[in-house]
Formats: structure tokens, sequence, C-alpha cells
């Protein structure tokens, strides 16, 4: 769930036309990010009932309080807070930033990120359960005019001699068109003939109102399509492949911004016959944000229903 933000843009003028800038290749992002502009538009469904409350203690720090009820998925109290530091690298941007969330049992969701240099940014992330780190992951990337290279490490365990090493590299030929490649190698006793690597090829076409993005493997491809139809409209096309496990998933999502109302509606539907909405009604004048959620799945006539309030 996120906030609705009102714009102060009429809603009747008309869309502004799909162009490509006229200019010379600019970073392309890291690859981690090639799909991300699609799967925005999907909605994030959740079930039961949940209470959010945040609060700004300063101009750096906010900590929240989240109670979730659910059949589904855990239940209970998780308390966050985020940090974002006093280095200023953009009106947008500020670092390092500090953000996680725990519960009474001690487990704990952790992630730092900081611009180490202008061009040089870190991303650290942890995960404890049951008083023991059972996830971590560290990620550089290094971003030059015109394309970015990461470097992640998850996982890493030096005594047995396991953890997965991925190498990304994204760069732009065109204003439009970006191409890269991703090599991920994983060892360790659960890994078949004890390490395996891989690698994939990916690429994107970017407008000002339309993305084609794309990434194909040795066993998967993944394909996103985002088009801004208006202002008010928004659409996304993914289709996603497995070769070994003999799967194919084709979802189709849309947005809808509705500013004057303060609603914001996202749905989606796939080939496995399921049907998922979120709506988001802020609430003014008070500091209230209304989600409603439902998922149905025809086939296993499942059907999940959520509410959530956002205070803050």
């Amino acid at each position: 769930m996120g906030n609705v933000y009102a714009a102060s843009a009429s809603t009747s003028a008309p869309s502004v036309p799909c162009y490509t800038p006229d200019t010379g290749p600019e970073n392309p992002g890291p690859l981690e990010e090639l799909h991300q502009k699609c799967k925005n538009v999907f909605p994030s469904c959740f079930e039961g009932a949940r209470v959010m409350l945040t609060r700004g203690l300063s101009n750096h720090f906010q900590i929240s309080h989240t109670l979730n009820m659910s059949s589904v998925t855990p239940s209970g109290y998780r308390f966050g807070a985020t940090y974002v530091g006093t280095k200023q690298i953009s009106p947008t941007e500020a670092y390092p930033i500090m953000l996680g969330d725990i519960d009474p049992s001690g487990n704990l969701n952790a992630t730092i990120i900081h611009q180490l240099r202008p061009k040089v940014q870190t991303k650290f992330g942890a995960q404890v359960q049951n008083n023991k780190f059972t996830a971590s992951q560290l990620s550089v990337h290094y971003k030059g005019r015109d394309y970015t290279a990461t470097c992640t490490v998850a996982n890493p365990d030096i005594i047995n001699g396991s953890g997965i090493l991925v190498l990304q590299y994204l760069q732009s030929i065109t204003p439009s068109v970006a191409l890269g490649s991703e090599i991920a190698y994983q060892r360790g006793p659960g890994t078949p003939g004890g390490e395996i690597a891989l690698l994939s090829l990916a690429g994107k076409y970017t407008t000002d109102c339309v993305q084609v993005s794309g990434s194909v493997g040795v066993s998967s491809i993944h394909l996103c399509y985002y088009q801004k139809a208006s202002k008010q409209l928004q659409l996304g096309v993914e289709l996603e492949t497995n070769h070994r496990m003999q799967e194919a998933v084709a979802s189709i999502g849309y947005q809808v911004d509705l500013p004057k109302s303060d609603v914001v509606f996202k749905g989606h539907v796939d080939t496995n016959w399921t049907v998922g909405a979120v709506l988001e009604k802020k609430l003014n004048p008070l500091p209230f944000t209304l989600a409603l959620s439902g998922v149905m799945n025809h086939t296993k006539n499942q059907f999940r229903l959520g509410v959530g309030i956002i205070i803050g």
C-alpha cells in the first residue's frame, strides 16, 4: 500500500504526444530495474485487515507502526524506522538511507543505501529470523554517463564455500535503446553439481510514454510492455516463461489516477484466471488513506478481501 498524491494539473487536459528525445545516450539505470516501470502498474494485493501509522519525527527520521491481521500471511505487529542522511545528491536524493522493521520476536529486515562516490552507490540488506542471519546481500552500482555496472554478492559463506555472485551491465546504445547482460554464479551443497553459472541478455526501448523491456536466459524469458495512455491511465503487459517448469504466465495490469478525487485504482488479470485490484482513497481533510484489496481465482474458487488504513 502506498499513499495517494493529489496532482494539481487538470484531468481534462489532453495528453502530450510520445516522442523520443533528441539528446545523447543517458544512464539507463541498473539492470535489476529493467522491468520496474511496468511492474509499478500492477497492484500489491493483500488479505485481511491492516493498519499503518506513520509519523515524521524530523526532516530526516520517520517511524511507523503496522498491525496486520490475516489468515494467509503471518499476523502481528511490526515497528519500522527510516533515516535519510544529509548528503544531498539532488533535490530528490539524499544519503545515507537506512530503513528497517522488526516484530516483537526480534525478526528483523534492514537495508542501508549509501552514495560513496558521485558514481558509486552501495546497498546492503540483511534478514534475521529466529536470532539467525537467514539472508544477506551486498550490491555495488557504478554509474557511468551512459551505462551502469553492478556487482552483487548474496548469502556468502566462506566456511562452507557457498554463495551467489551476480554481475550485471546495462549500456545505452541510443537515447531510447539500452542493451545489457547478466552472469549469475551459484555455489553450494544444494546446487546441482556443486556450482552453476547462468548467462542472460537484456534490453529495453524507451520513449516518453512507452517502454518495452525483455530478458532472455537459458531457461526463461521475461517480456514487459508499458504505456502511459493518458494522464489518468497507465497500462502494463507482462509475460514470464520457464522452460524447465514448462510454465508460462501472461498478465495485464492497469493504473487509473483520479487526482481531483484523490483516488488511485490498480487492477490486473492473468492467464491463470486470477483477477486482483487495489483501490486507495485519501480521506481529506483527515490524514487517512483507505485501501481496499480483492483477489479472485475463478478456477480455484478462491476469493480474498483486504481492508487497510494508513494514518499519517
